[in-house]
This record gives C-alpha cells, structure tokens and sequence, in this order.
C-alpha cells in the first residue's frame, strides 16, 4: 500500500480544523437548482461516503471542492483554503479521480506517472524515482513498461490513484472508482481506501455501491434534491430506518396468518393488517431476545419453519427510505 510523507503545515490551516468545511453552497444552472445549501464536514484521515440518486446533486458537489466548478453562494474549505478565495491552494491539497482512468493509453504506466511527477513540478530524477515507488506499492512494477492500452480496469484504476499521489495529497475524492470493475479489481481499490486513510489523508468518496459506502465510510451523508437530507454513520442510518427485525418464514407459505397468531403482541397491528407473501417480519427491539421468544412461541404452536433469522436494515433500505430511490442508477449520469 502506498506510503506517502507528511505534508507540510500550512499557515491558512489549523490541524485541528476539519479537512473538508462547506457551509450552505447553492449552484444554480439556469433554472435548475443543482444545489440547494448544502452543509457537511469530513474530519482528516475520515472517508466521508456521499450517497444519492441520480441527479441529486454529488458531482456538483465534488466539482465545487475541487474548483471545477464556482459555488453561486455559501462557504466551502478544503484543507483549510476557500474554493473561491485561493482555488490554487486547494488544488495543490487535493487528488481527483473520476469514474474513469484519466491516462495517455499510448504511454506505459511508469511513463503516467514520470509525467505526472514533472507535470507537478519534481525534477527529472525525483520524478522517476517516484514512479518506480509508486508502481512497487501499487503491485505494477511487472506491468510497468507496457502500455497502459494493454492493462485491465483494475490495473487502470490503480495506476489512475497512482498518479494522483507523486505528491502527497491531504484530500482525495474518488467519484465511483469502482464503476465498471470485477470484484477482484473493486476490492483492490477498497485496500486502497483503507490505505490512504490509515495515512490520515481524507478521502471524500461518491459512489453507486451502497456496500462500499458501507464497508468503507467512516460517516456517510445523503444528497437529494440538492441538499443534505441525512448524515450519520452507517449503523446509526440503519438504526433511523427502524433498527433490527427479525423475519420468519413458515415451510407452509399458506400459514403466514398462523405464524402471526403464534407470535402474538410481538406482531405490531400495522404488520398483521398488511401480511402477505411468505414471511413475516417483526420489530426485535431487543434483539437476540426477541428472536428467542419467537422461536419459543412458535415451537409451542407446531409451527415448521423454512428459516428465521435477525436482520438489520441494509444501507438499500435507508436509501430507499430517504429519497423515495432505489440505489442503483446508471453510471457516469449523476449530477
């Protein structure tokens, strides 16, 4: 996994201070309010996921903090410089990478990275010696000296983060790294992640995976309609959507009413007037405790099961919850 220098202090900057301030940013094309006073914080060395629907305002976002794009109104800080103030001073603070590798597919992948070094201003050496490092950590020294048209996404995408990190960066935004990769690539990039993270660099994260958010995200925020809808961590977002319930399926789908019977008061009224399908599903408050009582009361009535288990809502259900959305939409379209 790379391994990079600390960066040097910067007077603008406390270190205390978080790594990412926005502070109700609009953007406005025209008559469509792409963002409509959105608020956040990501605290260094914190992955910071940034989930929602297709058009719900992300790139906009990630391109305001990166000065691709001038917010209309609001503060946004990164690494303790103003996006509109010092745009220069951010960009030297940050590494972007997009949904797809942004490489010279005619150049091997140590030349990517020799050029990007000069492009940043090392010397012709340090230059190549970063390369040699970077394609080392990255598992690359063997494809180094081939054209990077002959690489697989996954060997594209890490040389793509490669690059992005010949100089130490202190924020990274990784928009939908993963897009397009076979699961082998994708876990590459998740070791990735963990690795920039360990090295106390923040990294702002969009993606249309909701178990990468999941597995990855230290806080999670979601965007809809151009505004922070919620933020929280994973679980404590689950926890919103109705916490833990414990699901039964009979072996007999007909006896679905029975199931219910036998459970009693553990059957909320809403949920017995609305049964249908082949299982139920009930609120287990108490946990294991309440799947044991089921279990209990069901045993007594001779019900046969197919299965029964404690489940907790998925990162899918809180999407679909707060934004009406299903979380899969079409890369590369979000807004």
């Amino acid at each position: 996994m790379p391994s990079l220098d600390k960066p040097e202090s910067h007077a603008a900057e406390s270190y205390s201070d978080p790594a990412v301030y926005v502070e109700d940013v609009r953007k406005s094309f025209g008559d469509v309010h792409a963002l409509n006073g959105v608020s956040f914080t990501a605290s260094r060395g914190q992955v910071l996921g940034i989930l929602g629907p297709n058009g719900a305002g992300k790139t906009t976002t990630v391109k305001i903090l990166s000065t691709l794009l001038r917010p209309d109104s609001g503060v946004a800080r990164v690494a303790g410089h103003d996006v509109r103030k010092d745009p220069a001073a951010v960009r030297r603070s940050i590494m972007m990478t997009g949904q797809y590798a942004a490489l010279d597919e005619n150049l091997s992948g140590r030349e990517n990275l020799e050029l990007f070094g000069r492009l940043m201003g090392l010397p012709r050496k340090a230059a190549r010696k970063r390369a040699d490092t970077l394609l080392e950590e990255f598992d690359l020294t063997a494809a180094g000296r081939r054209a990077v048209a002959h690489y697989s996404g996954g060997m594209r995408r890490r040389v793509d983060i490669a690059c992005g990190l010949v100089v130490r960066p202190e924020v990274v935004f990784l928009d939908e790294p993963t897009t397009g990769l076979d699961p082998r690539s994708r876990q590459g990039v998740w070791d990735l992640v963990n690795a920039l993270k360990r090295q106390d660099i923040t990294v702002l994260l969009t993606t249309q995976y909701l178990e990468e958010a999941d597995v990855l995200s230290d806080n999670i925020i979601v965007i809809d309609k151009g505004t922070v809808i919620a933020e929280g961590t994973a679980d404590a977002l689950k926890e919103k959507t109705g916490g833990s319930f414990c699901e039964i399926v009979p072996l007999d789908p007909a006896q679905v009413h029975r199931v219910a019977d036998a459970l009693g008061d553990l059957v909320p009224p809403a949920v017995r007037a609305e049964l249908a399908g082949d299982r139920v599903s009930i609120p287990a408050p108490e946990g294991a405790a309440t799947l044991s009582e089921a279990l209990r009361r069901l045993d007594v009535a001779g019900v046969q099961l197919a299965d029964i288990g404690l489940r907790r809502p998925s990162l899918d259900d809180v999407f679909l919850s707060l934004t009406g959305h299903g979380s899969k939409h079409e890369p590369g379209n979000a807004a």
